[in-house]
């Protein structure tokens, strides 16, 4: 492409797409409900667009050279090119009008209806955000059937900003698809590339027509090893789809972006083809340490700046960075942030209640913006222009390392303690043994993942108690009447083993950190988890220790109601530290095990309450895992090794459980394995008891619990799906390994959809059993 437009000095890869109060998820809710028009949301929507471009614009970015993404979604991003590329499941192609998807239909797809099951739902890459999986066959047939990139880049330059469009890229796409049902073994969605990529130039020629002179194309897929397609055949997509849309007769500039990792092998290969410029990841990946042919073409925009995480950067030491990276020979190096920002919230302006020194040394999202900014003014005019900021960001650095609380002493010794022993409970067919005789469970024993629906009462009890408005008896009461009705509705469904409900919880991971030291939660610190579901990531800031007893009254309480078995909840040591903003200046497996001993006391004493099955949910052990193979073994090491830390501390007869789900897991089978819980519930639903393969062929010996209620949906499922998922479990796996509970925690549903989905399980499970 000759005379290329000029690339920022500095930009960033994406912007959080929620609204700083979760505007967009009150909007697409109230649409779901029946309560507004999508002509109302497609408003909201609008009004949230031109709100975040002009907030970057105030940060310092510029608005007449593409340094703001335009990387808006309603729901996902990799949706977002299925609806753009027009593979819409065929169960779906009713939903598909004028060539494409309306927002009902969009949502259609993303939640399911009635028989239809939504798109699956994984991690993308090692974070806490959930992607929905694209369905891809020999049959499906590729279309531009969705304008809406380039009408959201018209939006934006009728307002004298041009943006830079956002669109997962062709070999990521492909790469992250599943085969759909019933495609030849031999088949991979990579294989289709030749007939996607002309929907990508019909893109591309449709931007350029608009006035777009960038485009970024998102391939974090260079960055792992963790895909199904091997290695060869991904560089070797690399070369086909970037030789097709850099040849194409009318197109922007393009930028491609590989967050979240190293390229490693893929950093030559993509140098060698004729893209105009291309991001590295410089805080999860390495510097180069020599000139890479090809590069002297091309933009470097050089991801120095952390997105994946909220610490205050080290200016001089980025800087430094950013100028040895002028020694690569690229044709120009500019400045940007690692991952899109939409991992992490919006300001630190809007929280009033955080600790003023825990504050200055933290960076949201605007604020990484304005590193950003100032970097990339010290990139060109030299250190002596941005000079104050280089004192003042490496103060900020120097008063987090001496801070009371970040390390303390007796908290250290006592992880150094440690021997082997605190980490083996024993022989498993041993514990098997007095946990049947103590725990006298049926056949296909019958339980939930442990919360129940956050209804609108428990909700405005929380927060009348946070206000004042509701004493701290008033609010013990009002949480113990509601796990009166959860016990009594389990009881009345005919569930084997109970749970509380967790109505005192606002979070799964907030809960534990608003209850141990070492951790700060946020008010606003909202960040995107799938869809229209967010979270607040707490922020584990300094050595972690357990100064009470946390949920043993609570589970005392719920088991005095019921004569049947109380579950114990906890979250595990490795979700506490993913789900958090967690610290950076020690190794995670440290951490980790700070949190293992803190919840060990926990499940002591919960043991010493009388409770017989503690369960302590890992649903993010798959998340971390690190996206090169070479660096899974220390992983897995630490990660397990933390859990056993939490668990082995107790009796044989006492029944641990622990959950995970959303990701793959035949690639960690070994790891499942040796957390060496009695019972591991998993998600299954969705993708139709695919785990039980892996555990089949694994020949796992202690007791699963694949999941037949998929709680990510809205739709009830019949009595018969529930009864089939079973009858292909008691095929894969013993009788008498197998549980019978949903996908996951029902918080975030209805009762209206939780009661009979429940009420189908039991059913569901009593004709099963009766087949035995």
């Amino acid at each position: 492409m000759s005379n290329v437009p000029q690339f920022p000095a500095g930009s960033v890869l994406g912007y959080p797409r929620i609204g700083p109060r979760r505007e967009l998820k009150k909007a697409i809710e109230a649409f779901w409900a029946g309560k507004t028009s999508a002509d109302e949301v497609e408003a909201t929507a609008a009004d949230l667009r031109r709100r975040t471009r002009t907030r970057l614009a105030e940060l310092g970015l510029p608005t007449d050279v593409p340094a703001i993404p335009s990387a808006f979604s309603f729901y996902d991003h990799v949706l977002d090119a299925t609806a753009v590329v027009g593979a819409v499941p065929a169960r779906f192609a009713d939903l598909v009008t004028d060539g494409g998807l309306d927002l009902a239909g969009y949502s259609t797809v993303a939640r399911g209806r009635g028989d239809d099951l939504p798109l699956e739902m994984t991690k993308w890459f090692d974070t806490n955000y959930h992607y929905l999986v694209p369905e891809i066959g020999p049959e499906t047939v590729f279309s531009y059937s969705s304008d809406r990139p380039v009408r959201e880049f018209a939006e934006a330059l009728a307002e004298g900003v041009v943006t830079r469009p956002v669109i997962v890229g062709p070999v990521t796409y492909l790469a992250l698809a599943k085969a759909t049902e019933g495609s030849p073994e031999d088949f991979a969605p990579i294989d289709r590339l030749q007939d996607i990529l002309p929907v990508y130039v019909q893109l591309l020629s449709e931007l350029a027509a608009a006035g777009a002179t960038w485009v970024q194309l998102e391939e974090p897929a260079l960055v792992s090893d963790s895909i199904e397609v091997p290695a060869e055949r991904l560089l070797a997509a690399v070369v086909e789809a970037y030789g097709v849309l850099t040849g194409a007769e009318s197109r922007p500039a393009i930028f491609v972006a590989a967050p979240y990792g190293d390229l490693g092998a893929a950093l030559p290969v993509l140098a060698a083809t004729d893209v105009e410029a291309i991001g590295i990841d410089l805080v999860r990946g390495d510097l180069p340490t020599e000139a890479v042919p090809g590069l002297e073409t091309k933009t470097l925009v050089a991801g120095v700046i952390d997105g994946h995480n909220i610490w205050r950067a080290d200016l001089d030491a980025k800087l430094a960075i950013l100028e040895r990276l002028e020694n690569l020979g690229a044709a120009a190096v500019t400045v940007g942030t690692s991952t899109s920002l939409f991992h992490v919230p919006h300001t630190t302006e809007d929280e009033p209640n955080l600790d003023a020194t825990l504050k200055s040394w933290l960076a949201f999202a605007d604020q990484k913006v304005r590193e950003v900014v100032v970097l990339a003014e010290g990139l060109t005019e030299g250190r002596e222009a941005i000079h104050e900021q280089l004192l003042e960001a490496t103060d900020a650095v120097n008063s987090r390392k001496t801070a009371p609380g970040v390390v303390r002493p007796e908290v250290r010794d006592r992880v150094a303690a440690l021997t082997e022993d605190a980490f083996n409970r024993g022989d498993f067919e041993t514990r098997k043994k007095a946990q049947a005789e103590r725990l006298d469970l049926p056949p296909l024993p019958t339980t939930t993942i442990g919360s129940f629906p956050q209804t609108p009462e428990i909700r405005k009890a929380r927060a009348a108690f946070v206000k004042g408005e509701l004493t701290a008896g008033q609010y013990e009461d009002e949480m113990k009447a509601e796990i009166a009705r959860v016990v009594e509705l389990q009881e009345q469904i005919g569930l084997d083993v109970l749970v509380h409900g967790e109505p005192e919880r606002n979070d799964m991971v907030q809960y534990f950190a608003e209850n141990l030291d070492g951790f700060s939660v946020t008010e606003n610190g909202w960040v995107q988890s799938y869809g229209s579901r967010c979270t607040r990531p707490s922020i584990l800031w300094g050595d972690v220790s357990r100064p009470a007893p946390i949920t043993v009254a609570w589970a005392q309480y719920a088991q005095s109601l019921t004569s049947k078995h109380m579950k114990g909840m906890l979250t595990g040591p490795v979700t506490i530290l993913a789900w958090s903003f967690v610290r950076d200046d020690q190794p995670l497996g440290d951490t980790a095990n700070q949190v293992g001993l803190a919840l060990r006391d926990e499940i002591n004493d919960l043991e010493a309450a009388g409770i017989a099955i503690i369960q302590v949910d890992e649903p993010a052990l798959r998340e971390l895992l690190p996206l090169r193979a070479e660096d899974h073994a220390a992983y897995l090491d630490w990660s397990v090794r933390s859990f056993r830390l939490s668990t082995a501390g107790v009796r044989e007869d006492t029944q641990i459980h622990t959950h995970l789900c959303y990701s793959e897991f035949g690639q960690i089978m070994g790891a499942i394995d040796g957390l060496d819980a009695d019972v591991t519930s998993i998600e299954a639903a969705r993708s139709k008891m695919e785990i039980l393969g892996d555990i089949a062929a694994a020949g796992y010996p202690r007791a699963v619990g694949p999941g037949v209620y998929d709680i990510h949906s809205p739709r009830v499922p019949s009595e018969a799906e529930v009864t089939e998922l079973l009858a292909d479990a008691v095929k894969a796996i013993a009788v008498d390994q197998l549980w019978v509970n949903p996908d996951c925690g029902l918080k975030t549903r209805r009762y209206e959809e939780v009661t009979p989905s429940l009420e189908r399980i039991l059913a569901a499970t009593r004709t099963v059993r009766a087949t035995l």
